[in-house]
């Protein structure tokens, strides 16, 4: 096999399995939510943000890191982006109670933005265009894996070992992907070595977008 396909290889590898593993941390999380509930004492509007602190951490970072992946390296900024969501998962198995876990969430919301829309990003910079279809079809298939597979599964582990066995599940499959990374791609992607980040845009977009889910998540309070 030659040097080129062997990175293709690689790098299809590790970005199917991370597009699985975040969409599965999510659903599977969901199902756990009950257990979480009644062992931290949770009430309905702080077991939301269990989920919701995550997904908005990521959707904040998702194109600031995208950008700065572009500037400084793709590959550079998905391995720590990965390497993030595998400690936040174990350090989320590990919480002591509400508050450290729904900060370990947002961490792990923000590793996932590392990787989420960079892993594509690497994808069609190894893959030229005959062949992108594909490879970009095997990852789309690997996310909705995630997300079907992440209740059953969430269930199954939480029922049978509790909700913390749903964070160290991803463990071992980030650590197999932190070593194909190390091991296997020594290329670097960079897009636009030059350009500058926005970072007031960046400031207002994040902002506005923590306003308004902070929002909708306190409607329910009493005026």
């Amino acid at each position: 096999m030659n040097k080129d396909a062997t990175i293709k290889k690689a790098t299809l590898l590790v970005v199917t399995m991370t597009s699985f593993m975040t969409p599965f941390m999510s659903s599977s999380v969901t199902v756990a939510l009950p257990a979480l509930g009644k062992e931290f004492l949770m009430n309905a509007i702080l077991l939301s943000w269990v989920a919701t602190s995550n997904l908005l951490a990521a959707a904040v970072f998702l194109v600031p890191f995208g950008k700065i992946a572009d500037i400084y390296g793709r590959k550079k900024i998905f391995f720590y982006g990965i390497s993030i969501f595998t400690l936040s998962s174990l350090l989320s198995g590990l919480a002591a109670n509400s508050f450290w876990l729904i900060l370990f969430r947002i961490i792990q919301g923000i590793g996932a933005s590392m990787t989420f829309g960079i892993g594509v990003a690497l994808i069609t910079s190894v893959y030229n265009a005959e062949e992108r279809g594909k490879a970009l079809g095997i990852n789309a298939a690997a996310v909705y894996s995630g997300l079907s597979l992440g209740p059953f599964l969430g269930g199954f582990l939480t029922d049978h070992f509790g909700w913390r066995s749903v964070f160290f599940a991803n463990i071992p499959l980030g650590l197999i992907i932190i070593t194909t990374i190390a091991i296997k791609l020594k290329q670097e992607w960079i897009a636009t070595p030059n350009q500058q980040i926005d970072s007031l845009g960046f400031i207002i977009y994040a902002a506005t977008l923590i306003s308004i889910i902070y929002g909708f998540s306190s409607i329910t309070k009493p005026i």
